[in-house]
């Protein structure tokens, strides 16, 4: 039985820009997600099993919504922890990372804010474990277009109650607002908890690199 789980406190509500208001009503939206998550969970417990199909069943609609709620769940804490900061440029270790993959801040900069005006739900700065590169994902909902093997280091949500109570439909001054509450210590402090798939150590000056394709990590049989 999957255990209960309970909403984080609030890191911060001070930030450049965006109101107390607006994220205190964005965590307030988390925090059903959490209660929804123990439900589905509790009700998974004396679900039929004998019964479930792919058309319908009790059994599918609560393990679809178990992704929708729960990686909302994930995806908010990720969101609400990486503001907090002084925004501006990359620093440290992610910086160097941007510079080798992307070839630049601004043009990591760049290639994010247009994933974050073409998203309808969430946009990730990610490194993934087998190409062993960072990639901005998009995604549109909670559980559409999560990439597997990728580690999450900055999370955007641009679902509009992320931003109407602030912005209205101006999502453009909202990214504005985002990257200037970016906390880039807490994007490295991520970066160097990935024991199972750490990123490699770049030194400042090392030009980016060419693309190369994702090993594998699936082993694939070929009869011969």
């Amino acid at each position: 039985m999957a255990p209960q789980i309970t909403a984080k406190p609030l890191k911060t509500a001070r930030l450049q820009g965006i109101s107390a208001n607006q994220i205190q009503q964005h965590y307030e939206l988390y925090k059903r997600y959490v209660d929804t998550t123990n439900r589905i969970r509790t009700a998974l417990n004396d679900a039929d099993r004998e019964n479930a199909n792919p058309n319908y069943s009790p059994y599918r609609a609560l393990k679809v919504e178990e992704s929708y709620s729960w990686d909302a769940v994930k995806l908010h804490e990720l969101y609400f922890w990486n503001l907090g900061g002084n925004g501006g440029a990359a620093t440290g270790r992610i910086r160097n990372l941007i510079n080798r993959d992307f070839g630049s801040f601004n043009d990591w900069k760049t290639d994010f804010t247009a994933a974050g005006k073409s998203a309808r739900g969430w946009v990730v700065l990610a490194y993934d474990c087998d190409d062993k590169t960072l990639h901005n994902y998009l995604q549109d909902a909670h559980n559409l277009g999560v990439i597997w093997r990728a580690i999450p280091l900055l999370v955007l949500d641009v679902y509009e109650h992320a931003y109407f109570i602030d912005f209205g439909i101006d999502r453009a001054k909202y990214l504005d607002a985002f990257f200037a509450n970016i906390d880039w210590e807490e994007i490295n402090r991520r970066l160097g908890a990935t024991p199972a798939c750490p990123p490699p150590t770049t030194p400042l000056d090392e030009p980016p690199r060419p693309a190369v394709p994702a090993s594998p990590s699936v082993t694939i049989y070929n009869k011969k």
